[in-house]
């Protein structure tokens, strides 16, 4: 058995932990719709892109829809992803629309004004 594998059964952050040069890093952007502002949005995006260990940022739009710019490995967005799909309690989703985007330096995730 790897030393990894002994680590990651032991301390499951470890199993978590980012490993250098093993996963391709991108990015992608959403454009979410529905009641989303007033609710912890922002915030709630914040909390799942910290527990997933993503960087970016999330922010209101003036026509109603919150932006969110996230960083990270391809499955960590698709987690994240998922999760902006349900949105927090008191928010309703009614569309989640995601693009592409060019990977930018953020040192963690940001709610922007």
């Amino acid at each position: 058995m790897a030393l990894r594998q002994v680590f990651a059964a032991l301390l499951p952050c470890y199993a978590r932990r980012k490993m250098p040069g093993r996963a391709k890093k991108t990015a992608r952007r959403w454009f979410v719709r529905g009641r989303v502002q007033g609710v912890g949005f922002r915030y709630f995006a914040q909390r799942a892109a910290n527990q997933l260990g993503l960087t970016g940022y999330a922010r209101n739009l003036e026509d109603g829809r919150v932006e969110v710019y996230a960083s990270g490995t391809e499955h960590e967005l698709s987690d994240f992803a998922a999760r902006l799909h349900r949105g927090p309690a008191h928010a309703q989703v009614s569309g989640v629309e995601e693009q592409p985007a060019e990977i930018r330096s953020f040192g963690s995730f940001v709610i922007e004004p």
